[in-house]
């Protein structure tokens, strides 16, 4: 996470690459824990590279199936071993395929700015 030096009021924030090998970390064992697992990623600023002190990591994760609501998914999942905060939104491999033929502007974003890790 990140940290303060000592005796300074600087504030040291995880970079680009940091935050990016950490979530291939994370994503490759999440993979081998999870068989649902079919699709793990991040998009916003970390994909843009236009992060900055106090970025968030935004997650994306496609699951063959789910029984839990789409809004308690993300609960099962161990975030605290990203170098940053994170968000992580779940969705089964359906709702993805909906998602992605409705064409909103944040489903286009997502299939353009997405990094896949799994």
């Amino acid at each position: 996470m990140p940290g303060r030096l000592l005796n300074s009021s600087v504030l040291r924030w995880p970079d680009r690459v940091t935050v990016d090998a950490s979530a291939r970390s994370w994503a490759a064992a999440e993979a081998k824990r999870r068989p649902e697992l079919c699709r793990l990623g991040y998009f916003g600023s970390y994909a843009r590279g236009d992060w900055g002190v106090g970025s968030d990591l935004d997650l994306v994760a496609v699951v063959n199936a789910s029984e839990r609501a789409f809004e308690n998914r993300a609960a099962a999942f161990d975030l605290s071993r990203l170098p940053v905060p994170a968000e992580l939104l779940v969705y089964t491999r359906s709702e993805w395929s909906d998602f992605a033929r409705a064409g909103t502007r944040f489903a286009r974003m997502l299939q353009r700015e997405t990094v896949w890790l799994v």
